[in-house]
């Protein structure tokens, strides 16, 4: 049986863009690897993805979380830095 780390270490994210993904989803973290990994093989999982990490960076500032802000700000400079805007989709 795969553990998350496993799942984790075989998808295309690190760790904080999963969290990030499963805070904002409201889900698991092994359910928020295989919803990442499926948005990011479509033509509109690039920019999807890069809104709910800017989403989550949105409600930190309401809650005046400049911690939190902080680590998104880098989640999201990770992200674009490491996904291209346009996946190839197979096929």
């Amino acid at each position: 049986m795969l553990s998350y780390r496993d799942c984790l270490d075989l998808c295309d994210f690190d760790e904080d863009e999963i969290t990030a993904i499963a805070e904002h989803e409201h889900l698991p973290q092994m359910v928020a690897i295989a919803y990442a990994e499926y948005l990011i093989h479509t033509d509109e999982g690039v920019p999807m993805l890069k809104k709910i990490i800017i989403d989550d960076i949105e409600i930190a500032q309401r809650e005046q979380n400049r911690d939190k802000v902080a680590h998104l700000r880098h989640v999201l400079r990770h992200f674009v830095l490491t996904h291209p805007e346009h996946p190839e989709t197979g096929g």
